[in-house]
C-alpha cells in the first residue's frame, strides 16, 4: 500500500513537470527558433539593452559606452543565442550606412570650413596622426605576426581600428574584406574587441604623458585662453553706436559707403535731425547722424575710424516704435537663398542684423546663404518684423517633424556612388568606396550644399544623435553577435594577447610623436592640443576628459576642427588597407 502510493505520488510529480515543461514550450522556442521575427527582435532588444547599461559604468572616471553593446553581442554568440548569418548581415550592414551618413550629415555644414587659418595645421597633425596608425601597425604586423597566413593582416586591421577607437572604420574594412574574402572574411571584430579598452586608455594616458614631456602647466593654458578670448577678433557680431563725423560721407548713399569701405557691415538704425527710422541701401549719409551698426568684431576699429567716434547711447533703450526680433526660419522656399537675395531692406523695411546657426552667432553678410533651423535677428517696424517672420515661418513645431526624405534621398545616392567600381592596376578588385565610404561623402556634401538644391537639411541634434545610435547599436550587436562563435578560441588559444599589445602601440605611439610637434613646434595651446587627439581617435570619453580639466571651450574647437575630416580618413583609409594589401 505504501508502495503504491508512492507510485502515484511519483507519477503525479512527473505530469505536473510535464504539463509545466509544456506550458512553457513557448518560452523555450522563442529562445531557441532562430529564424523567427520574435526571436531576432528579442535577440537584439536584449543584446542592446544590456550593452548600454553596461557601458555606462565607469571604471576610473571612464566608460566605454555604447561600444559596450559588441561585447554583449559577443557574449550572445558565445553562447548561441544567436540569428540566421544573411539577417544579421543585413541589419549590421544597414546600421552602418544610418551611422556613417548621419555623421557626415552633422559634420557636413562646417567641413570645409575647418581648414582656415589654425584648422589647416591641425588637420594636417590629424592625418599625420592616421598616417602614423597605419605605419605602426604594419610595424607590428611584421615584427609579431605570421605574414604567411593571410588572416592575420586583416586581424591587425580589426587591431587598429580598435585602439584608434574608431568603428566606422571598423565597418568600412569590415565590408572591404567581404569583397575580397567573400563568405570566409575573417571576424575582425574580436581584434577590435581586444584593442579597444586599452584604446580608451592610452589616448587619455598619452595626452596626460605629453604635458609632462612639454611641461605645461594647466594653469598658465588656462590663462592664455582666457587672454586670447579677450584680444581675438574674430566674425561675431558687434554692435555700436556711431555719429557720423567724415565729411566725405556727406551725400554719400548707404550702399556706396558700402562699396567704399570694402566691409561687411549693417546699418539697422539711424537718427537724422531726430528722427529714428530704419535705412536702406539709397538712404544718404549726413554729417551728425546717428546710427546703430552691427559688423564683424575685426571689422569694428575700420569702420569706426571711417565714419566717425561712437556714442554712449542706446537706441534700443529709447522710447521709439521699432523692435528686435529673433525669428526662426522654417519655410523650405527660404532654404538656400542669400541674404541679398531676400531684399529685407527695401521690400520689408528691416534689417537682418546676425544669424545663429546650430548655437553660433555669425556676421549677416549679404551673401550668406541661410537655411532652416537658422535663427535671424530682425530689427525694423513692429508689424513689418511680423510679416518677415510669416515670410519665414517661424513655427518651431515644424522643425519637430523630421525630414526623413532627404535621409533616404541622399542614402539610396550615396550607395549608388559608393557601388561605382573604379578599376586600380594591380589591384585584385575595382575599387568600391562602399556602404560606407559612399554614403559619408555624399551625406557631407549634401549637409554642406544640399539647400542649393533645395534639399531641406536641417535634422534636430536630438534627432541626429537619436538615429546615429540606433544605427551604431544595430552594427556594433550584429558585429559581435557574429564573432562571438569564435571569439574566446581567437583571446584564449589564439593571438589575443598581441592584439592587445600591439594595439597599445598603435594608440600611443603616433600620440607621443604628433603631440609634442604640435605643443613646442606649432605652440597650440595644451588643452587644444587634446581636443585634436580626442577628435582624430574619434574618442568621446578622450574629449569629456578634456573638458573636466579645462574651464573653456578649447578641447571643443580642436575636437570639432578635425573630427570631420579625421572620420572621412579613418573610413577611407580602411577601405585602402584592405583592397591594396589584404587581397
Amino acid at each position: 500500500m505504501r508502495l503504491l502510493s508512492k507510485f502515484f505520488v511519483t507519477l503525479q510529480a512527473i505530469i505536473i513537470y510535464r504539463y509545466v515543461m509544456d506550458s512553457f514550450q513557448w518560452l523555450k522556442d522563442l529562445f531557441t527558433t532562430t529564424d523567427s521575427v520574435a526571436h531576432i527582435a528579442l535577440l537584439y532588444a536584449m543584446v542592446i539593452a544590456a550593452g548600454v547599461y553596461l557601458g555606462k559604468i565607469k571604471i576610473g572616471g571612464i566608460s566605454l559606452g555604447v561600444t559596450f553593446v559588441l561585447f554583449a553581442g559577443i557574449i550572445a554568440g558565445h553562447i548561441g543565442f544567436t540569428a540566421p548569418t544573411p539577417i544579421l548581415t543585413f541589419i549590421q550592414d544597414f546600421g552602418l550606412i544610418l551611422f556613417v551618413f548621419m555623421i557626415g550629415m552633422q559634420v557636413g555644414p562646417g567641413f570645409f570650413e575647418s581648414f582656415g587659418k589654425a584648422g589647416i595645421k591641425l588637420n594636417v597633425l590629424a592625418a599625420t596622426a592616421i598616417l602614423l596608425n597605419i605605419i605602426v601597425m604594419f610595424a607590428c604586423y611584421y615584427l609579431v605576426f605570421d605574414t604567411s597566413d593571410p588572416h592575420n593582416l586583416p586581424m591587425m586591421v580589426g587591431t587598429l581600428y580598435g585602439a584608434v577607437t574608431n568603428t566606422p572604420g571598423l565597418g568600412a574594412a569590415n565590408e572591404a574584406l567581404g569583397s575580397v574574402f567573400g563568405q570566409n572574411a575573417p571576424q575582425i571584430a574580436s581584434a577590435y574587441a581586444c584593442a579597444y579598452p586599452l584604446g580608451v586608455l592610452g589616448i587619455i594616458g598619452a595626452t596626460i604623458l605629453i604635458r609632462y614631456i612639454c611641461k605645461v602647466k594647466l594653469e598658465k593654458e588656462d590663462a592664455d585662453l582666457a587672454a586670447l578670448e579677450e584680444t581675438s577678433a574674430d566674425k561675431k557680431p558687434y554692435k555700436m553706436h556711431l555719429e557720423v563725423t567724415n565729411q566725405y560721407l556727406e551725400g554719400k548713399t548707404l550702399l556706396q559707403v558700402h562699396d567704399f569701405l570694402m566691409r561687411d557691415f549693417v546699418v539697422s538704425r539711424i537718427v537724422h535731425e531726430g528722427e529714428l527710422y530704419i535705412p536702406n541701401r539709397d538712404t544718404i549719409f549726413h554729417i551728425g547722424d546717428q546710427m546703430l551698426i552691427v559688423c564683424a568684431e575685426a571689422d569694428q576699429e575700420a569702420i569706426t575710424a571711417f565714419i566717425g567716434p561712437k556714442l554712449d547711447i542706446d537706441f534700443e533703450q529709447s522710447d521709439q516704435p521699432l523692435v528686435s526680433k529673433r525669428i526662426l526660419i522654417t519655410n523650405p522656399k527660404i532654404n538656400g537663398k542669400s541674404l541679398a537675395s531676400m531684399h529685407f531692406s527695401s521690400m520689408y523695411g528691416v534689417n537682418v542684423t546676425r544669424v545663429t546657426r546650430q548655437g553660433m552667432d555669425i556676421f549677416a553678410s549679404a551673401s550668406l546663404p541661410l537655411q532652416v533651423g537658422d535663427r535671424i535677428m530682425v530689427v525694423g517696424p513692429e508689424d513689418a518684423v511680423d510679416r518677415v517672420a510669416n515670410k519665414m515661418g517661424n513655427s518651431i513645431r515644424r522643425l519637430n517633424a523630421p525630414n526623413i526624405a532627404t535621409i533616404f534621398v541622399g542614402i539610396i545616392i550615396g550607395i549608388l556612388f559608393g557601388s561605382l567600381p573604379i578599376a586600380i592596376p594591380g589591384m585584385p578588385v575595382p575599387l568600391k568606396l562602399g556602404i560606407a565610404g559612399g554614403p559619408l561623402i555624399i551625406a557631407i556634401l549634401i549637409g554642406r550644399y544640399g539647400y542649393k538644391i533645395h534639399l531641406v537639411t536641417y535634422t534636430t541634434t536630438s534627432a541626429n544623435m537619436m538615429l546615429r545610435e540606433i544605427g551604431l547599436a544595430l552594427f556594433l550587436a550584429s558585429v559581435g553577435i557574429k564573432a562571438g562563435a569564435n571569439f574566446f578560441e581567437t583571446v584564449v588559444q589564439g593571438n589575443g594577447l598581441y592584439y592587445v599589445i600591439t594595439g597599445f602601440l598603435i594608440t600611443i605611439i603616433p600620440i607621443l610623436i604628433v603631440g609634442p610637434i604640435a605643443r613646442l613646434r606649432y605652440k597650440f595651446n595644451y588643452f587644444t592640443i587634446m581636443g585634436m587627439i580626442a577628435g582624430t581617435y574619434t574618442d568621446p570619453p578622450a574629449l569629456a576628459y578634456a573638458n573636466s580639466i579645462c574651464s573653456k571651450e578649447a578641447p571643443a574647437v580642436g575636437y570639432s576642427t578635425v573630427y570631420p575630416l579625421s572620420m572621412f580618413l579613418r573610413i577611407f583609409t580602411a577601405q585602402m588597407v584592405v583592397l591594396f594589401f589584404c587581397g
